[in-house]
């Protein structure tokens, strides 16, 4: 590792997936209880040698070779770390002094340290004990995806196919010319993937995904008997409730009961877009609720929540982490849990391509409540939006126009007082987020700006990344 990298991890401290560890007397228990816990989340790094606030004391160089001899023999032995792990620790020289390196990579096991389960929380490894954790852990581990699971059992009586002139409808909104037309009810069930083999049996048969967007209610109770999607609305008696709403259904129906739920609980905001009306209100609800049911885990006992409280709304249910990481526009990597449901909503126009509703979410809170939106990818999935009654995107956009000392018309265009005032709202905004909510590419953006610059109307302050822009 180049030494400007291990400066800059050494300054940051110890996160979720780095540990540092003195190591003054020998490896003691505490460090193989974190390879237990790294192996079990997203992997990570432990360096030897090196104090808890990340100063590095380093290792005697006389017994450097013996704690990797130690370190290897004991990873290595099923007893002691089960199942063993293949490691290789590096000795490498940081200002003067030796310290060990340990790569540690994410694992497709459940791993256990002297018979105990530990699992990374923070900077923290915390043991796993409950059969709800330790499943959670075997769920996130299983590659296979679940809505893929086929029932033999389940009959054609057992799904809703009343249901399929209501899709046929609604596919041809989204495309006058969409293959499932002209379909008959059977091709269609075969086209959406809704239909496979069992790999264990080689019995055929509907599979999960089939269930819970067809299923009739008590097939979907019988398939995933903990499923359901609890509303609550918690602004007067948080303590319990204020209006609550149980939603079991399929999850085409269960969309429409749950935005029905936000609908009458939240503000519509006035807001112009091109010069159209759009509800920011619905947009917000429907990329929430749209990512709650498609990508959520249906095996999991966590039961899915939409909560909306004063000062914001928030979605929660299982998930298959892959990051463990606020999730944001920049640093989003698609990864779709239920493809199969995924493609189908996609099909029906209720979703998006996959990766949008990250950005729309961004773009549509900030104007709805003037904050950015935090997505938490964790083995619960978080959406949580602030919101703010008294925040109008227009009213704060007027007064911010009013408050700004105007340019002559000749020296600055109209697309250059659109970016100006946009900043003006957003100082945090990144060339990026200009990009998706002014429509342009980054060439204009970057374009835009210099001319601002040169003009002496705007200045950028501090890092790229975490600056802020400042209208002069």
């Amino acid at each position: 590792m180049i030494y400007e990298k291990l400066k800059t991890i050494f300054n940051i401290g110890e996160t979720i997936s780095v540990e540092f560890k003195r190591c003054g007397n020998g490896i003691d228990d505490d460090t193989y209880e974190t390879v237990c816990s790294f192996l079990n989340r997203y992997g990570g790094d432990i360096f030897l040698g090196v104090e808890n606030n990340g100063k590095v004391r380093g290792v005697p160089e006389k017994s450097a070779h013996d704690l990797v001899k130690n370190f290897i023999n004991m990873v290595n032995n099923p007893d002691i770390l089960s199942p063993a792990a293949y490691l290789t620790p590096e000795i490498i020289e940081y200002e003067g002094k030796q310290i060990v390196h340990i790569h540690i990579p994410s694992s497709s096991e459940v791993h256990s340290y002297k018979k105990i389960i530990y699992d990374r929380m923070g900077d923290s490894d915390v043991k796993v004990k409950s059969t709800t954790q330790i499943a959670q852990l075997y769920i996130r581990k299983h590659k296979i995806f679940t809505e893929k699971k086929v029932f033999p059992h389940v009959k054609d009586e057992d799904l809703r196919l009343d249901m399929l002139p209501r899709i046929r409808k609604m596919a041809s909104i989204r495309d006058g010319k969409h293959p499932w037309i002209q379909m008959t009810d059977k091709e269609i069930l075969q086209s959406a993937g809704f239909i496979g083999n069992d790999p264990e049996t080689g019995k055929r048969g509907y599979n999960l995904a089939a269930i819970m967007l067809l299923g009739r209610d008590e097939v979907i109770l019988d398939a995933s008997p903990v499923y359901r999607t609890d509303a609550l609305l918690r602004r007067i008696n948080i303590d319990r409730y204020d209006d609550r709403l149980m939603v079991k259904t399929n999850l085409i129906d269960s969309y429409d009961l749950l935005m029905g739920f936000a609908e009458k609980h939240l503000l519509d905001k006035f807001y112009l877009e091109d010069g159209v009306r759009m509800s920011l209100r619905n947009n917000i609800a429907r990329e929430m609720l749209i990512n709650t049911l498609i990508h959520r885990e249906f095996t999991s006992t966590y039961i899915a929540k939409f909560i909306i409280e004063k000062d914001k709304m928030y979605t929660e249910n299982a998930n298959r982490a892959t990051t463990g990481k606020l999730i944001t526009p920049d640093n989003f990597e698609p990864n779709p849990k239920n493809p199969t449901i995924a493609d189908f909503f996609r099909n029906i126009g209720m979703a998006d391509e996959l990766g949008s509703g990250v950005r729309n979410l961004h773009r549509y809170v900030r104007r709805y409540s003037g904050q950015d939106p935090q997505l938490i990818d964790g083995d619960v999935f978080r959406i949580v939006v602030p919101l703010d009654d008294n925040y109008s995107f227009d009213a704060e956009t007027s007064k911010k126009n009013k408050a700004q000392v105007k340019a002559p018309n000749e020296a600055i265009n109209e697309a250059l007082t659109e970016a100006l005032n946009y900043v003006s709202v957003n100082p945090s905004a990144t060339q990026k987020q200009m990009c998706d909510d002014l429509g342009k590419s980054r060439a204009t953006v970057q374009r835009m700006i210099k001319q601002l610059q040169d003009k002496g109307l705007l200045e950028r302050e501090g890092a790229k990344k975490n600056g802020r822009w400042i209208v002069k």
